[in-house]
């Protein structure tokens, strides 16, 4: 990055200015532009050259969006643009639909705000574009999911296997939201306001551009407010990236629920060979999250064992229930040192995956009841996790059962399923 500013002689400060200006315009990730009036493109950069499949920018400017998508799009664009050099008010985290000539569909969030000379009259739009394509259409899977949850919850006719899949779902959503609102969080703060402002700033002193960036102390900054908001929008962008991935996994769990209870209605679904390991850390990875965020502790036990012969989609069903519970076990226990244990061990001609928490435990009573249809004991639940697990197991020719020394000394459920051949 250039030094500072204040350190360099006038004659140098308007090519220190350009110098400045491109350096940012080739470097910031998301989509940056400049239109005048009539809405044509006057500075462009390197990410928005690339967006549209351009060599350099001289294929860019002069053109406006109607040279790059289709009308649905670039009319709306235009529409606002308008009112914004007439208003003076500007669009900011705007979602915006784009359409390519070839049949492309992306989606961005854009923010535009007015262009104005040193007399302070508006000449023009700039913007920031970020493209949110992934999780919008995340989004709009989960939605296109849920309507195929209800579908297959009619075609199946079966009320009790409907609410276990409901239910399973509803956990999933918990931590989908939580992935979504991560995002939300982060796409809120965005420091593009930062940008709007220096480029008022630019703006107000344009008559005298070099003189303010080099003797100016505001102006002195703008190459390390540059530098700042850059870094921010890469490291922004990386951890959006991730958090997007976390809520593509969720997406994908919804998904083998949904075939899960086709599977249901089809009266059995692929029982194959599995190892049991890989099937605990899955199910470790979709409660990932909630496991992180409450700080318990995991603890795994895998003594070396064959495969086992089942349904993966089901056994990850039950998996998950009981990772889930043990969480809750463990937040309810409010004691410190909260932890859980994933064992896998060998029996009698079976494998034996149990999830032990050091949570609340069970009292003797409840033991008997612990799996029946609608008994829970937790505020807000609905009793038909654990039962639809365990319904799940018999299916598979397997055993899911319980053990607790009682009140405060936690809790171990163990799912024991054949070996295969």
């Amino acid at each position: 990055m250039t030094t500072a500013p204040a350190a360099t002689h006038p004659d140098r400060a308007a090519p220190l200015d350009r110098a400045l200006v491109g350096a940012f315009l080739a470097n910031i990730p998301d989509k940056f532009f400049f239109k005048d009036r009539a809405s044509r493109f006057i500075a462009v950069s390197r990410s928005l050259i690339e967006n549209f499949g351009a060599r350099d920018a001289d294929e860019v400017i002069g053109r406006t969006d109607f040279d790059f998508f289709t009308r649905e799009h670039a009319q709306p664009a235009f529409e606002d643009e308008r009112g914004i050099v007439r208003t003076g008010e500007p669009i900011l985290d705007k979602v915006e639909k784009e359409t390519w000539p070839d049949g492309r569909v992306t989606w961005s969030l854009t923010s535009k705000l007015p262009l104005r000379d040193a007399s302070g009259v508006i000449v023009g739009t700039f913007g920031l574009s970020r493209d949110i394509t992934e999780s919008r259409e995340m989004e709009l899977a989960l939605e296109k999911t849920n309507d195929e949850l209800i579908g297959a919850s009619r075609l199946a006719g079966m009320a009790e296997v409907a609410t276990g899949v409901l239910h399973n779902v509803g956990n999933v959503l918990n931590s989908l939201n939580v992935s979504a609102r991560v995002i939300a969080e982060g796409l809120r703060h965005s420091r593009t306001e930062s940008l709007g402002q220096i480029a008022a700033l630019l703006a107000a002193h344009s008559d005298h551009l070099g003189a303010f960036l080099a003797t100016d102390p505001r102006g002195a900054r703008v190459a390390d407010l540059l530098e700042t908001l850059s870094r921010h929008a890469i490291e922004e962008r990386d951890r959006l990236a991730a958090e997007i991935t976390n809520l593509q996994q969720h997406v994908d769990h919804i998904k083998e629920i949904v075939f899960l209870q086709q599977d249901y209605a089809s009266l059995g679904g692929l029982v194959e060979p599995l190892e049991a390991a890989p099937l605990i850390e899955d199910s470790l990875r979709m409660n990932a999250g909630a496991l992180t965020r409450h700080e318990i502790e995991v603890r795994r036990e895998f003594q070396p064992v064959p495969r086992i012969l089942g349904e993966r989609g089901k056994i990850l069903q039950i998996l998950v229930n009981l990772i889930r519970n043990a969480k809750h076990a463990c937040d309810d226990s409010a004691q410190p040192g909260k932890r859980i244990t994933l064992r896998v061990a060998a029996g009698e001609g079976t494998v034996r995956l149990t999830v032990a928490d050091n949570g609340v435990g069970i009292p003797a009573a409840n033991l008997a009841r612990i799996f029946a249809h609608g008994f829970t004991t937790r505020t807000g639940g609905h009793g038909f996790g654990l039962h639809s697990a365990a319904n799940a197991a018999r299916e598979m020719k397997g055993l899911l059962s319980v053990e607790s020394a009682g009140p405060g000394q936690g809790a171990s459920f163990t799912l024991e399923l054949p070996v295969a051949a």
